[in-house]
């Protein structure tokens, strides 16, 4: 085993890997750019090293500069995780031009595989079921492919992944612009603009088998997981074994995915993905290591795939062979990304300020690279955490996700754990009926919002009246404490006064209501509230830092994070953003213009297509801008004419950074 290992990533996979590492007693390096100074990976390594500046090119994705680290730090092992180098053959020759061991598959395996085209032609050769499609080439050569080949298809990424620099176009007219879409999506997040053409199959499932392989010619593969559960072409909800697999098809899968990894004379950990039909399927691509959805393998197999890794990386044997490899059971994996589902999954932003997981146990992980005080940044993907079950049956584990995301909660950032916990309990999900298309085509009733009702708004104004009246006590203590005298009855707020009751109304504004209550009798403990026709008797205790609220004997955990005009309160794990009614308004939020195209986060713009003095349409794209590996199109707001453009290639937009400025037609 190696003494000391190098992981070249950040985030969650990070700190899952150092804590193999730390249970094999291998100690583990972290390397960390400006942004992630004091990110959750550099304080649970054991030694951690500055890479470089926060954009990816010059820390994360510098092999010179990590490379460079190892030498200082003594690492005589280095893993790549996923994601940045972990698919980059010229690091994996780096790594043993420089005498360190590489926890993946060889260089030449590597670049057969990283290059999709290339890929697909030898699955061929080794027999494996392909999609039509091209093999690459330039402008002119893919739109020649995609003559030959049946609307709708796919543009796709030569060499990356996780549905960057893939578009799918379903009409001629739509292709030369996605062409130069995905080849600059492609260019910035893998350092190379490869396209190839694939034919685009609708109502497909997406599965892929895990395979691992050692230097002694033994393959073995695991139970296949499910990824169609899928937004933009990015997976975020994973489950093993794929619901309605036939045995056949398991068989046929996994025979070629082990042929597959036979064909590229591969070892270590590699996942060997299908597009499937009801009764076939088509290789899509095998991907060279660690996937983000691991864990749901491991939960089903009870072994631990970075342990794994490292093994065969130091040339031992595969610790099981296929008929000694045991798995039973199901288990489902949820990734919790900083995005917006209702924006479009537009990337979010900011500090995270508060963080509650699920207590770890035996059917429930928590694979985490953030906590309360960090900041999400526009310079990486948005993945913040994932959360994993187990169940004897499917029915169990998927009760047992519904609970485990009621239990997250996230404040400071938008995530998509509403949207999570509507797929987790639709029928779709139930069923196991869905396929890749299942999120986009039932978007709109998944971010449904619920219509509130009159239970939960008087919980909801119990917690803000709890935390109303804690605020109240501390600012009369303080001002009896000013003055001199901390047992001033007249800084009380209970209900004994000399002339008047200590009633209290109570107002504020949710999702675009305003509710109004009265707070009375308020004593240590509890108060009554008066909401509608109703008056609760509310009792209050605070428990762990949560709010525990009896409502009419019914009982109600909460937390309540302070905002500056107001509080999120989490109920079930669902935010409900609550404003005082006479906070002052935020200077953000009046007068805006629709004159003004904003940048929506911290983002560098990439492409600037009008000038001064161009007549737009409304919905024609005026600015691309580049933020958390993720493209985005800034358009117009309406039809007129561009007064000024105020960005050019290469700047760092802030938040709310003017791009350009547009006059309507009956303006001009």
């Amino acid at each position: 085993m190696m003494r000391k290992l190098l992981i070249a990533n950040r985030g969650e996979i990070a700190c899952r890997i150092m804590r193999t590492a730390k249970r094999f007693g291998v100690a583990s390096v972290a390397v960390y750019s400006d942004a992630d100074a004091h990110a959750l990976h550099v304080e649970l390594a054991d030694e951690a090293y500055l890479l470089g500046r926060a954009p990816a090119r010059d820390s994360y994705l510098s092999i010179e500069n990590v490379i460079d680290v190892a030498r200082r730090s003594g690492a005589d092992a280095i893993h790549p995780g996923y994601g940045f180098l972990a698919e980059n053959a010229d690091f994996a020759e780096a790594c043993a031009a420089n005498g360190l061991i590489f926890v993946g598959p060889p260089a030449h395996a590597m670049r057969l595989l990283g290059s999709k085209s290339e890929a697909k032609a030898a699955m061929m050769r080794a027999g494996v079921p392909v999609a039509p499609g091209s093999s690459g080439g330039d402008d002119a050569e893919l739109l020649e492919a995609a003559r030959a080949i049946a609307f709708p298809l796919l543009v796709k990424a030569s060499a990356g992944g996780g549905g960057r620099g893939m578009r799918i176009v379903r009409a001629p007219e739509e292709l030369s612009a996605a062409i130069e879409s995905a080849r600059r999506e492609a260019g910035a997040a893998f350092g190379d603009d490869t396209l190839f053409i694939e034919k685009y199959f609708s109502g497909y499932k997406h599965v892929e088998i895990q395979i691992f392989a050692d230097s002694h010619g033994n393959v073995v593969s695991f139970l296949e997981r499910d990824c169609s559960m899928q937004r933009r072409h990015q997976k975020i909800i994973e489950e093993t074994p794929a619901p309605g697999l036939t045995p056949s098809l398991r068989a046929q899968m996994s025979d070629a995915a082990i042929r597959a990894a036979r064909a590229a004379g591969y070892t270590g950990a590699g996942t060997v993905e299908f597009l499937v039909g009801e009764n076939h399927f088509y290789f899509l691509e095998m991907n060279t290591r660690l996937q983000v959805e691991h864990p749901v393998t491991e939960m089903v197999s009870k072994q631990d795939l970075v342990e794994w890794q490292l093994r065969v990386a130091c040339g031992a044997p595969l610790p099981f062979t296929q008929n000694e490899l045991r798995m039973s059971g199901c288990a489902i994996e949820a990734r919790i990304c900083a995005e917006d589902p209702a924006r479009g999954f537009m990337p979010s932003v900011g500090e995270i300020a508060h963080f509650r997981a699920p207590r770890e146990a035996p059917f429930l992980r928590i694979d985490l690279g953030v906590r309360a005080g960090d900041r999400v940044t526009p310079y990486y993907d948005s993945l913040l955490a994932k959360l994993i079950v187990f169940g004897e049956s499917r029915e169990q584990a998927l009760r047992r996700l519904q609970a485990g995301l009621e239990e997250v909660e996230i404040v400071g950032v938008a995530t998509n754990l509403d949207l999570l916990r509507a797929i987790s309990k639709s029928d779709g999900m139930a069923a196991g009926d869905y396929d890749t298309e299942y999120v986009g085509s039932n978007i709109a009733m998944l971010t449904c919002a619920a219509a509130p009702s009159t239970d939960s708004d008087r919980v909801l104004l119990a917690a803000a009246a709890a935390v109303f009246l804690a605020d109240s006590r501390r600012s009369a203590l303080e001002a009896s404490r000013a003055a001199g005298d901390d047992w001033s009855p007249w800084a009380g707020t209970d209900a004994w006064r000399l002339y008047e009751r200590a009633d209290h109304e109570l107002r504020v504004t949710q999702a675009g209501r305003t509710l109004v209550a009265q707070i009375m009798r308020p004593q240590d403990g509890g108060f009554l509230l008066s909401f509608g026709d109703a008056v609760a008797e509310v009792g209050v205790q605070t428990v762990a830092g949560r709010l525990s609220l009896l409502v009419d004997g019914v009982k109600h955990e909460v937390s309540t994070v302070a905002l500056d005009n107001g509080l999120v309160v989490i109920l079930r794990g669902k935010n409900y953003v609550i404003h005082w009614a006479k906070a002052a308004t935020s200077s953000q939020s009046e007068g805006s213009s629709d004159e003004r195209v904003l940048a929506p986060m911290p983002a560098t713009v990439t492409r600037v297509a009008v000038k001064s003095g161009d007549a737009v349409s409304k919905g024609e794209t005026l600015v691309l801008l580049e933020a958390m590996k993720m493209e985005i199109a800034m358009a117009a707001p309406h039809d007129g004419v561009v007064k000024s453009v105020a960005c050019e290639v290469g700047d760092m937009a802030i938040e709310g950074a003017e791009l350009v400025t547009i006059l309507r037609k009956d303006e001009e």
